[in-house]
């Protein structure tokens, strides 16, 4: 297995274990940014763990709880890592159990590897690009031996089958205005146009796996809210697709706000 795969692999893992030790607490250690997005103590924990693996590699990171280098510092990084330590931190304060770890590994601006892990359910997804290959596990705890997962057998990929309705997902927290009508434009295509709600980066895998069919993004979202979910989207034969430029998402930007884009 590809080296830096596997370290991804054990890092998320390990960092959802750390996750759900304050999941069980009843104190969440709830903070608020500066634009008011919530800040757990498991957000903390989980980086430092990823940390604890990532900054044994020769590659740097890019997190959401570290501090963010200017463009400056980054610009000439070929190759790095990008880090939500725990994505849907929203979700994870309901307790709904829709919040995941995120680590993608990019290569000039192209994500290369993908690992998303879901603490609550123990579900791990994981994807080489290089070799197109995206799969989903099942652990049956907070831990995993690499050379265990088989990943032909449980290789994943989207739904392939002519229909007359269509699934489309919307984010828990953050369904508006575009799009809803672009919901809504999809009805003189199909018969029945379902939305299928889910929360954090869960909605890449839902059509990475074809539980879904499409997924339009249209509010801000962050590198790191998306690059691990774009190469398992990618390495199962999806486009995650910008609407500014047509073209793939691209990472380590000047600017690590993300714009709008579509899955399909």
């Amino acid at each position: 297995m590809n080296k830096s795969l596997k370290t991804a692999i054990e890092a998320a893992v390990k960092g959802g274990e750390a996750i759900m030790t304050v999941y069980a607490q009843d104190d969440l250690g709830v903070e608020f940014k500066d634009d008011q997005s919530p800040l757990t103590m498991a957000d903390k924990m989980c980086n430092d763990v990823i940390n604890s693996f990532l900054e044994k590699t020769e590659f740097p990171i890019i997190s959401e709880e570290n501090k963010l280098l200017s463009y400056e510092e980054r610009k000439d990084w070929v190759t790095c890592w990008i880090v939500d330590p725990l994505d849907g931190t929203k979700e994870f304060v309901k307790r709904n159990g829709e919040f995941t770890v995120n680590i993608a590994l990019v290569q000039n601006g192209r994500p290369l590897l993908g690992v998303i892990y879901v603490p609550d359910s123990k579900e791990l997804y994981v994807a080489d690009v290089t070799r197109s290959t995206a799969s989903k596990f099942q652990l049956d705890k907070h831990s995993v031996d690499v050379r265990d997962l088989d990943f032909d057998k449980n290789s994943i990929g989207p739904n392939k089958h002519v229909s007359a309705s269509i699934n489309v997902v919307g984010s828990r927290s953050h369904m508006n205005e575009a799009t809803t009508e672009f919901v809504h434009s999809l009805s003189d295509g199909y018969e029945e146009v379902n939305i299928v709600s889910k929360g954090s980066s869960l909605k890449f895998c839902l059509v990475a796996e074809g539980r879904a069919d499409v997924y339009p993004r249209f509010a801000p979202t962050m590198e790191w809210d998306t690059a691990a979910g774009q190469a398992i989207c990618e390495a199962a034969g999806l486009e995650v697709i910008s609407k500014e430029t047509d073209q793939p998402l691209l990472y380590n930007k000047e600017n690590l706000l993300n714009p709008w884009f579509i899955v399909k």
